[in-house]
């Protein structure tokens, strides 16, 4: 792949490699971060490396349909998070976005800014119809990054999210090529 970046005022995003691992592990084995995240606390780090392979190999391909980036500060270059971008089914037009920031980055309006970057890059570049999100019902702080970047809720998927806590609603979102964006 085409060494792809999307930069914002604040961030970079680029694809993730292995050399990421440790980092990505460090964010992985966070309980704040994984409170709301089906894919659990990873035992050790080879655990993580099995994890991120296939995104690495994924973000590899000639034609990407899943990617995953590392969530940069610009300025330091310091990791900050993970963001995913998996497209469906050409004829469809339509992706679905995830991401993960360090606790210590929240608050700060990166995860927003994240957002919207890859919508445009979406919108933009992969000329997509439809973005779609979903995030844990208790989730305040990620429904309200999805609504500051213009994603509309559209619903509740009942019991679809393994939590550790149990089974969890999921609020879904989505913003068209049409809908405004922030």
């Amino acid at each position: 792949m085409e060494e792809l970046v999307i930069q914002t005022q604040r961030l970079t995003l680029r694809p993730i490699t292995l050399n990421d691992l440790n980092e990505i592990h460090r964010l992985h084995i966070l309980p704040e971060t994984d409170e709301f995240n089906a894919l659990g606390i990873p035992k050790d780090l080879d655990e993580t490396q099995s994890v991120i392979t296939p995104w690495v190999t994924a973000n590899n391909q000639k034609e990407v349909s899943n990617y995953t980036f590392a969530i940069l500060h610009q300025k330091t270059g310091g990791f900050m998070g993970l963001f995913g971008l998996r497209l469906g089914a050409q004829k469809y037009k339509r992706a679905e976005i995830w991401y993960k920031l360090h606790k210590d980055e929240w608050g700060n309006g990166y995860a927003t800014e994240a957002v919207k970057a890859v919508l445009n890059y979406g919108f933009n570049t992969l000329k997509l119809h439809r973005i779609e999100a979903g995030c844990a019902v208790d989730n305040i702080g990620s429904a309200k990054v999805l609504e500051k970047s213009g994603m509309i809720k559209e619903g509740v998927k009942r019991q679809i999210l393994p939590l550790k806590t149990g089974w969890s609603d999921s609020f879904e979102y989505a913003i068209l090529e049409s809908d405004k964006r922030y």
